[in-house]
C-alpha cells in the first residue's frame, strides 16, 4: 500500500508525484491460526464507541480489545500502535498528538515510544498460551488539517490509521517499525472491529464493514460497522453524495463522492471497481467482505489514494482513478497479509500486477524496460527502512515497476494456466494469515519442475 496510486500513467509522472509531494472460485480458505500460529496477540476483537463533533473533525470515546495469547511464552504485555501519530508525532503543549490514549483499563501503560505511535501496555498477569485477556482505553482523535488518508479535504475528514490497533510479535521479536513517511510500515492481525459512531445527521460516514444507521440524539445518527476477519478499519466524515450498487457477483459497491467531483469519473470508478472486484474474485478468490465503500474526492493530487479493508480512497478525476490498483490490495495486504515494513513488495507489486493483468497491458518485455538496477544494492526485497536511508528515489521505480514486471515473468515462465492455479493456492493457503517472501517463492517453485533459483537472482528475490 501506498498513499500514491497508478492508474494507467506513465511512471515517472508517478515517481515524480510521491517524490515531491505537495478464473474459478478458490477452495474454502484455511483456518487462519495455521498461517500465524507464531504471532501473538491474535484473533483480536476490537470494540469501539466513538462520537463526533459538528464537522467530524473530532471524535471521542472508548475503545476495547480483546486477544489471544498464540505463543507458547506467557504474554506479558501487548503493544498498541497509535500510528494516526506517524506524521505529528508526539506533537507540543499547544498542537498535542492527533490520536490520544488514557483511561486504561486492563494493564499498566507505559510512556509512548517510536514518535509516540507505540504504547505498551503490561498486563497484570503473564497471560498463558490459548488464554483471552482484554485492554480498554479512552480515545481522543483530532483530524490533522493536510489533504491525507489521516486529514481533511474541504468539509470532508478522512480517518484512515486513525484507530488504535494491537502491534504484532513473532519469532522476529516485537514490530515498533517507526512510521517512514512515505508508504506503509504497518503490520497487523486479521480480527473483529464493531465501531459504533455518533455523528451529525449531516455527515454521511462511509466505513469498513457492513454498516446500519439508527436515529440518536435530536440532529445525529448512530452508525454501526460491523466487520470479521479485518487487519483495519476507517472511515470518512462529510457531506458526500452518494450511491449503491451490486456488481454481477453479488458484491454491493457503496459510492460516495465529493460535489466537486466529477461525474465522468464517479463513473468510470465505479465501471472499474465493479469489473475489477468480481473478476479478482474469481482469480484470486471471493471478495470476503460482501460490500466495499469507495471514496472519492478531486482534491487528492498531492495525496493520491489508499486502499483499506472494505474502503479505498480515491484521487478521481474524469478518466478515473486507480481504483483497480486499490481493490486488488483488499486481496494482496488484506486476505493475505504481510508485514508491509519488512516485505513491501508483498502487496504493492502484487496489487500492480493484478492491476496491469486486469486492464490487459502490454508486458510483454517489460523487465528489459526498466533499464539497470537503480543501485548495486537495490532489490526487491528490500525493507522500507532501506528506502527511508537514503534510497526513497528507487521505491517506486523497484517495488511498482520492477515488482509487477517480475510477476508477469514468472507467468511467462509458469504459463498462464500455472500461474493462476498457483496464486489460487498461494491465496487460499494464506488466508486471512501473514505471507513471507519465502513462502511465495516455495508456491511458485512448487508449481514448476524448473529450477527457479536463477530466475530469483535475476529478479533479485532473496
Amino acid at each position: 500500500m501506498t498513499s500514491l496510486r497508478y492508474r494507467r500513467a506513465p511512471l515517472l509522472a508517478l515517481v515524480a508525484v510521491l517524490l515531491f509531494p505537495p478464473a474459478a472460485e478458490a477452495q474454502d480458505p484455511v483456518d487462519p491460526v495455521t498461517t500465524v500460529a507464531a504471532a501473538t496477540p491474535d484473533r483480536p476483537s476490537y470494540d469501539v464507541s466513538l462520537r463526533a463533533d459538528a464537522d467530524g473533525s473530532h471524535w471521542t470515546g472508548r475503545e476495547t480489545v480483546s486477544f489471544r495469547n498464540a505463543s507458547r511464552t506467557p504474554l506479558r504485555s501487548v503493544d498498541v500502535r497509535l500510528w494516526g501519530n506517524g506524521t505529528d508525532g508526539c506533537g507540543s503543549p499547544d498542537a498535542p498528538s492527533p490520536v490520544r490514549v488514557s483511561g486504561v483499563v486492563g494493564g499498566t501503560p507505559r510512556p509512548l515510544t517510536v514518535g509516540c505511535t507505540a504504547l505498551r501496555i503490561d498486563l497484570p498477569a503473564p497471560l498463558p498460551r490459548g488464554a483471552r485477556a482484554s485492554v480498554s482505553f479512552d480515545l481522543a482523535i483530532t483530524v490533522p488539517d493536510r489533504v491525507h488518508r489521516f486529514g481533511r479535504d474541504g468539509a470532508h475528514r478522512y480517518l484512515g490509521n486513525a484507530l488504535p490497533l494491537l502491534s504484532v510479535r513473532d519469532a522476529g521479536g516485537r514490530h515498533l517499525d517507526p512510521d517512514v513517511g512515505f508508504g506503509e510500515s504497518f503490520h497487523t492481525l486479521a480480527g473483529d472491529f464493531r465501531v459504533v459512531l455518533d455523528h451529525p445527521d449531516a455527515l454521511l460516514v462511509p466505513a469498513t464493514g457492513t454498516t446500519t444507521r439508527r436515529t440518536g440524539a435530536p440532529g445525529r445518527t448512530v452508525s454501526t460497522s460491523v466487520a470479521h476477519g479485518v487487519r483495519d478499519f476507517a472511515w470518512a466524515a462529510g457531506p458526500f453524495r452518494s450511491r449503491t450498487v451490486t456488481t454481477p457477483g453479488g458484491v454491493r459497491l457503496h459510492a460516495y463522492w465529493t460535489a466537486t467531483t466529477s461525474a465522468e469519473g464517479v463513473a468510470v470508478d465505479l465501471r472499474d471497481a465493479a469489473g475489477s472486484v468480481d473478476a479478482f474474485g474469481k482469480r484470486f478468490g471471493r471478495y470476503p467482505g460482501g460490500e466495499l465503500d469507495l471514496v472519492m474526492s478531486d482534491a487528492l493530487d498531492d495525496f493520491g489514494s489508499m486502499e483499506f479493508p472494505g474502503l479505498v480512497l480515491l484521487w478521481t478525476e474524469p478518466e478515473g482513478s486507480a481504483v483497480v490498483h486499490e481493490i486488488a490490495h483488499q486481496w494482496f495486504y488484506g486476505v493475505v497479509g504481510n508485514d508491509q515494513y519488512t516485505a513491501p513488495w508483498l502487496d504493492e507489486s502484487f496489487a500492480q500486477y493484478a492491476n496491469q493483468s486486469y486492464y490487459g497491458d502490454d508486458t510483454t518485455g517489460c523487465w528489459e524496460d526498466q533499464g539497470e538496477w537503480p543501485s548495486d544494492t537495490a532489490a526487491l526485497t528490500r525493507t522500507m527502512g532501506y528506502y527511508a536511508d537514503g534510497h526513497r528515489s528507487e521505491y517506486v521505480r523497484v517495488v511498482y515497476g520492477r515488482g509487477a514486471c517480475a510477476l508477469h515473468d514468472l507467468e511467462r515462465v509458469l504459463g498462464g494456466p500455472a500461474m493462476a492455479a498457483m496464486l489460487r493456492g498461494y491465496v487460499r493457503d494464506h488466508w486471512l494469515g501473514v505471507a513471507t517472501t519465502a513462502d511465495f517463492k516455495r508456491a511458485a517453485q512448487a508449481a514448476t519442475a524448473r529450477d527457479l533459483g536463477p530466475f530469483w537472482a535475476e529478479h533479485r528475490i532473496d
